[in-house]
């Protein structure tokens, strides 16, 4: 953007989104489309609000109790609470769906179909919605159903069926987990994609579709690694720590660790054994990675550098064996994150209001757009905040059918 230059609307301002989900993986996806732009209107329960309103840990002051969690992805979004198995709630819900872009679901195979809300239905109300459905094993009403289809689904389920678990964990342990939700982010960030790509047909042809997201599918997509592997020979990637020798490894420093990345260059050998003080090991090729087995590594070169890395700051390892050509990470936990100057620098963090008086700090969506503004930074709505200027408006409801409605505690 050249100087003086008034910013671009960010893309997806006046897209309207329809947001029926909850915990982490479509409010991840409904994130990234409101950071972006997109008037995003959560539905919810009346009263209690969607399911992770509830999880710990919570936020606590005078003012009340909230969810961290739900904080952290519900970001610059509204709140409209109805009850849809009340035919008034699902009508003025039909009327916003007139109104409305997208359509974003994970409550599970076939929820809104036995409410009567299914795409059928919603094409009829809306022929150009795009109504993006993410399951765990993708909508058996959708065409391509398979064995696992109405299965239930979270987290450490897929990320055990998509083959992560199975390379994850210490040699000969059991399988594990990596540590977040990613089970639940990454296809939260596909079903994104999967949107904005359903929006470009439309943008060809005027009309909506369907597009089916399975988190099983999302996570068996990332094994660029051990997909590959397997096709090409047959094998099947562990935990052994030799199958990650050549693509890392991990080395002591004063205060934690640090992670060497593309370890099979002789000339970066040479330079760290020199910057090391060990000409000695020059002569000998194992030292310089030639002909050797990922044992050796972990028996002899880790421990040979731990010996000079083990005096210095993880920092200054990353710096001085970055200087000499090699790939370097510092391990870092999530308190390291938040004071990280580059992410500082990279507008990695946004604060928003915590919706009990205070404020709350959370990670920025990574998307840089340089002719747009930064993406906005309004708190988390409350259940129902924005009821009345929703379903008076492109819900179709009137004052008084509104007034009944809130008496009746279906809204």
């Amino acid at each position: 953007m050249t100087l003086n230059q008034e910013p671009f609307p960010l893309p997806l301002t006046g897209l309207r989104v329809l947001d029926v989900t909850h915990i982490i993986a479509g409010p991840f996806c409904s994130m990234i489309l409101a950071d972006m732009g997109a008037e995003v209107i959560k539905i919810e329960r009346p009263g209690t609000g969607e399911r992770s309103r509830i999880n710990t840990p919570f936020i606590e002051n005078d003012g009340g109790k909230v969810s961290a969690r739900y904080l952290g992805v519900n970001r610059n979004k509204k709140s409209v609470s109805m009850d849809l198995r009340d035919p008034r709630c699902k009508s003025a819900f039909e009327n916003m769906v007139r109104a409305g872009d997208v359509l974003l679901d994970n409550w599970g195979p076939g929820a809104l179909s036995r409410l009567g809300l299914g795409y059928d239905r919603l094409r009829e109300i809306n022929p150009a919605i795009i109504y993006a459905s993410l399951t765990g094993y993708g909508d058996p009403l959708a065409g391509r159903e398979g064995p696992y289809s109405y299965w239930p689904a979270n987290n450490p389920c897929v990320q055990g069926m998509g083959g992560w678990m199975e390379i994850t964990g210490a040699s000969g342990g059991p399988p594990q987990m990596v540590g977040d939700n990613i089970g639940d982010s990454v296809p939260g960030v596909w079903t994104a994609l999967g949107i904005m790509m359903a929006l470009e047909s439309r943008h060809k042809t005027g009309l909506g579709q369907q597009v089916d997201m399975s988190m099983y599918d999302c996570m068996v997509a990332h094994t660029t690694s051990s997909m590959p592997l397997y096709q090409s020979s047959g094998e099947v990637s562990g935990r052994a720590r030799e199958n990650m020798f050549s693509a890392q490894l991990v080395l002591k420093a004063q205060d934690g660790y640090v992670v060497l990345a593309g370890a099979g260059d002789e000339e970066k050998w040479v330079a760290m054994w020199k910057l090391l003080g060990r000409d000695d090991l020059l002569n000998d090729p194992r030292y310089l990675g030639l002909g050797i087995s990922g044992q050796f590594y972990f028996d002899h070169i880790v421990p040979t550098i731990e010996e000079w890395s083990q005096h210095l700051s993880k920092a200054d390892v990353t710096q001085k064996l970055t200087e000499i050509g090699f790939s370097m990470g510092m391990v870092q936990n999530v308190a390291d994150l938040d004071k990280c100057p580059h992410l500082e620098a990279r507008g990695m963090f946004v604060e928003t209001g915590d919706t009990i008086g205070g404020r709350f700090r959370t990670v920025n969506t990574p998307i840089r757009l340089t002719g747009c503004p930064d993406t906005p930074q309004n708190a988390p709505p409350l259940v129902g905040e924005h009821n009345v200027e929703l379903l008076s408006s492109i819900g179709g409801v009137s004052a008084e059918e509104l007034a009944q409605m809130k008496a009746d505690g279906v809204i």
